[in-house]
């Protein structure tokens, strides 16, 4: 529970931005008067007339061709005296729904999500995106800015959502009825650092993949890095992830009684590498002894000397994506954390790292400001009737999907079962990547799901999702409420959601 000097440390920032009468035009925005920073420019922006900055997304994207008149705010803020946080708020000239969708950012941040501020936009929301603090997705950043790290970690997206309220306010002379938070992977970072800082930031938050235990989770994708590389032996070439997919697939597809390329649970699924191992000589369609032993530390994750596990491993079912932790490079964010943010060496050669002791060296050095083992008790978020839609695809090739499942089950016990039933859901998305992509569904309406849920009461046990080969739909699946997962029904299309049931089967 926050204490008393605590909550007025965080409100302090609302209560000092005080705003003019409010605006008759975009323009006059520019006159807005904000304590931690200033409004750089309000411009209006007239049907489908907006563009991309170069390096600000992508240029020609569909999603800005119909975009709907706006006025196009931006701010600089600086809460510290090495801050510069750059933030944008858009604010649709018509149709909007009265509430606010804050976006969230991926790695290492340094753009505003003009994409994602464009869906928003679209479906009725004012919105609003921020760059951290800094520009370009890369850690130039870090070494000698502790300001700008504490922003990239936490501040610029807790001062972007203050600033946005008031910008809003301004502009339509009335409260906001709700605000949301909408972000994957870092973005799913800051929405659990919100829900746990900032309790009354946002009344609902959307996080998916999302990137918390930092120090354990970077640890993790760095150790797997290394034991592909330091003994080049244990290399598997890209060319051969298809061959233990399928092998995955022929173990385990059809334990959920439908064969269809996905593995609805792959807790289900138990896998042996071992049953590729070479008869003789390496080959196309086999693994080394080498091969072996990395595949199964990939699902098995690092662990220390007396076996306990210091960080969760990938699922079966994401082999396809090996690429990302075990390809020629390894993950850069994950090796620039631990270079420049633990050692403070950008020099140091990450396959030398020791699971045990440099991952708690990382926790130590860095645990804090970078919000690594985020406290579960959202005690005070969910006092304030607010939410929390988790999701995360069980095929994520760079996020342990079991990252996810831990905080969920550690918020529901922090809380208890009745606080947490009403409060907190997790839906976990069979054969999906990385926050999107993969053969399982991948398109679903998250934020819909989560207004339903604040704004008229009803928790979401079932979601509709679709999965789409060139733009056109050719499956349908359910997601379920976390224990529960989608069952076949034992007649109909496959690819048919309503041919499934949620339920539980662990």
């Amino acid at each position: 529970m926050r204490t008393l000097s605590t909550r007025l440390r965080l409100l302090l920032p609302l209560m000092t931005l005080i705003p003019l009468a409010a605006a008759e035009t975009c323009d006059q925005l520019t006159a807005l008067k904000l304590a931690q920073g200033a409004v750089t420019s309000a411009q209006p922006v007239a049907h489908g007339a907006f563009t991309a900055p170069q390096g600000g997304g992508p240029a020609n994207a569909n999603v800005y061709k119909n975009l709907p008149a706006f006025c196009r705010v931006a701010a600089t803020l600086k809460p510290s005296s090495d801050s510069d946080i750059k933030i944008e708020v858009w604010l649709p000239d018509t149709g909007w729904n009265g509430s606010l969708q804050s976006v969230g950012n991926g790695a290492w941040a340094g753009s505003i999500g003009y994409a994602a501020m464009a869906t928003a936009l679209t479906d009725g929301y004012a919105s609003a995106s921020t760059d951290t603090g800094h520009t370009g997705n890369n850690p130039n950043f870090i070494l000698g800015h502790p300001e700008k790290v504490t922003d990239f970690s936490y501040r610029a997206v807790h001062e972007m959502t203050v600033a946005a309220k008031v910008i809003t306010k301004a502009y339509y002379a009335t409260p906001l009825k709700f605000a949301y938070w909408n972000g994957c992977s870092t973005g799913g970072r800051q929405a659990i650092t919100e829900a746990w800082r900032y309790e009354d930031d946002y009344d609902g938050i959307l996080a998916g993949a999302a990137a918390i235990n930092t120090t354990r989770l970077q640890g993790m994708q760095t150790w797997i890095a290394a034991q592909a590389h330091k003994d080049e032996a244990a290399y598997i070439p890209p060319e051969k992830y298809a061959v233990i997919h399928k092998a995955v697939l022929d173990a385990c597809d059809a334990l959920d009684g439908v064969k269809d390329g996905v593995l609805e649970d792959p807790k289900k699924c138990h896998f042996d590498p071992g049953t590729l191992a070479c008869k003789s000589a390496d080959g196309p369609s086999c693994l080394t002894a080498s091969q072996v032993d990395l595949a199964r530390k990939i699902y098995a994750g690092p662990k220390d000397a007396q076996g306990r596990q210091l960080a969760p491993g990938l699922e079966p079912g994401s082999e396809m994506g090996w690429s990302t932790l075990i390809g020629p490079k390894p993950m850069s964010l994950a090796v620039e954390t631990y270079q420049l943010l633990v050692f403070k060496n950008p020099n140091w050669d990450y396959r030398t790292i020791d699971a045990q002791k440099d991952f708690a060296r990382a926790d130590q050095e860095i645990g804090r400001v970078m919000n690594s083992g985020v406290p579960a008790d959202l005690t005070p978020f969910i006092g304030h009737n607010h939410k929390l839609l988790m999701y995360h695809g069980w095929a994520d090739p760079g996020i342990p999907p079991e990252n996810s499942v831990a905080y969920y089950k550690n918020a529901g016990t922090a809380l208890g079962e009745r606080m947490s039933s009403v409060s907190i859901r997790l839906f976990m998305i069979p054969g999906m990547g990385h926050c999107r992509g993969g053969d399982g569904t991948d398109t679903f309406g998250g934020i819909a799901a989560l207004s339903q849920w604040v704004e008229k009461g009803k928790a979401p046990e079932r979601i509709e999702a679709s999965h789409s080969t060139k733009g056109v739909i050719d499956k349908t699946r359910p997601l379920c409420a976390y224990p529960q997962t989608a069952v076949y029904n034992g007649s109909g299309d496959t690819n048919d959601a309503v041919n499934f049931t949620c339920k539980a089967t662990r």
